[in-house]
Formats: structure tokens, C-alpha cells, sequence
């Protein structure tokens, strides 16, 4: 093990770790990689997490763009190349990000590498208590409330179950932000993808973070009365794109959905 991996906890695998395998990083242990590569052998979920990394870079960018200079990244995981701090200063390095994770692995490494940065915080927190996420002194520290926020939902509401009440969970979020502020989210379907997503809940059943995929009605619900930004919510590879992008040879078999929301 090399010395930047080696505080690695090679326990139970992690939905960040096996994120960060599919993206090609480094920051994963063979039990994290043995899942992944278990996923890959029946469907193409490396390609759905760079489609969801494709997302993130051109949803920072449409915010940065809008004005929005200040990001809360929910579910951040670890980060890799393509990160919502590096994508949003390459347009106006006055950005500020906080990324929160409850992996104590996607914290440490992001506390390691962005040790010294200024305008960027760390917290390790559960998303189900949005309170503890929001009121944090880590979080009030970089972010001011009174100025729009894009909040970061990429990948992670998939894991709350029914019971987590999602759409809940999400609007706490949204009522503590200024008018102004959006929703960027993603979520697993099994929409045009049923196989292969059965398949995927069955093997995340096994790691620390059960699945729960959810059609295109109910991912729209979790936007609640937010003004949704065009094209609206749709197969990832279909918000937005770009020749040459991740999923242009079959954007129907996305196996994420993809929205933003403005907050009115």
C-alpha cells in the first residue's frame, strides 16, 4: 500500500470509494474495487459515474455563470480531477465550497489535499440532519446565507430511502437558503435501465450504503416548487449536451436523472 493510501480503512466498501474507483482514482481498497468491477461486469457504471461527473462540471458551470459563487456539495465523496471548487474558480477563483461527507475516508482525503485553501471547508456530517450541516460552524464559516448557494445533491439521494422522507430532507435544505439559490441533483433510475439497475441494488445491499432507484416522477418531486432551469429533469446524458460527451451514443440508458431547480 503506498503511503498516500495507506490510512485507508479497507473495511466494508463505501459508495465515495467505489465513486472514486469508477473515476479512476487512487483514494480505494481492492474490496472497494472488487465491488466496482462486479458492477462493471453487468452493466456500464464506470460510464454512469463519469455521465454524473460530466454533470457536476456543467452544473457548476451554469451556476457560476448565473452568479452563483458559493457551493454547498452534499455527498461529496472524495475528490478527484473535475471537482466542484477546481471546475467553479477556473470561471471566478473567488468561489467559495463546503464539502460534506458522512465517509470518514472522502474526509480525510479532502482535508489532506485541501489543507490551507482558503474560502473551501470540510465537514463531516449526515445529510439526514440538515441542521447539523447547516448550522456548523465549518459551513458558516465559508459560506454567507444572506447570497445564493448552489446546493450539490449529485449522486446521494439514491441512498435515502422512503422512510428518510428525500423530498423532506431536501426542502430543509432549500428553506434555510436565499432566494436565488439552486438545486443541481442527480439520482439512479432504473427507467430505460431495469437490469442493470436491479443488479446494482443488489450488490450495494452488500456494501455500507443500500440503494433505492427512483423514476422520473418521483426524482422530479424531490425539486419541490423550485423553477426548474431547461431542459428540466432528464436522463443525464440529455441535460445539456455537448458533442462528444460521456453518453452520446445511447442517452437514453443514462441510468441517473439530472436537474437543476432556482429557488424563487
Amino acid at each position: 500500500m503506498s503511503e498516500s493510501t495507506q490510512w485507508l480503512d479497507t473495511g466494508k466498501p463505501t459508495s465515495a470509494r467505489i465513486y472514486d474507483y469508477m473515476l479512476g482514482g487512487t483514494q480505494n481498497s481492492a474490496d472497494d474495487r472488487a465491488v466496482g468491477d462486479r458492477l462493471n461486469a453487468v452493466a456500464p457504471f464506470r460510464r454512469m459515474a463519469l455521465l454524473n461527473r460530466e454533470f457536476l462540471v456543467k452544473a457548476v458551470r451554469y451556476l457560476v455563470t448565473s452568479g452563483v459563487t458559493q457551493f454547498l456539495d452534499i455527498g461529496s465523496g472524495i475528490p478527484t480531477a473535475g471537482s466542484v471548487h477546481e471546475t467553479a474558480r477556473a470561471l471566478d477563483p473567488g468561489c467559495r465550497v463546503v464539502y460534506v461527507d458522512n465517509d470518514p475516508t472522502a474526509v480525510e482525503h479532502s482535508l489532506r489535499l485541501l489543507d490551507g485553501t482558503t474560502g473551501i471547508g470540510v465537514v463531516e456530517a449526515d445529510l439526514r440532519a440538515p441542521e447539523s450541516i447547516l448550522d456548523h460552524p465549518g459551513t458558516r464559516a465559508v459560506l454567507d446565507f444572506e447570497k445564493p448557494i448552489g446546493l450539490l445533491f449529485l449522486g446521494v439521494v439514491q441512498y435515502l430511502p422512503d422512510g428518510n422522507d428525500p423530498a423532506g430532507l431536501i426542502n430543509r435544505y432549500l428553506t434555510a437558503l436565499s432566494t436565488g439559490s439552486h438545486l443541481a441533483l442527480t439520482h439512479f433510475t432504473a427507467d430505460n435501465f431495469e437490469t442493470e439497475m436491479a443488479a446494482a441494488v443488489e450488490f450495494f445491499a452488500g456494501t455500507a450504503a443500500p440503494m433505492f432507484p427512483r423514476d422520473a416522477t418521483a426524482v422530479t418531486a424531490l425539486f419541490g416548487g423550485l423553477e426548474l432551469v431547461d431542459p428540466g429533469v432528464v436522463f443525464t446524458a440529455r441535460w445539456r449536451p455537448e458533442p462528444g460527451g460521456v453518453g452520446a451514443d445511447d442517452p437514453d440508458r443514462s441510468g441517473h436523472y439530472a436537474g437543476i431547480g432556482r429557488k424563487p
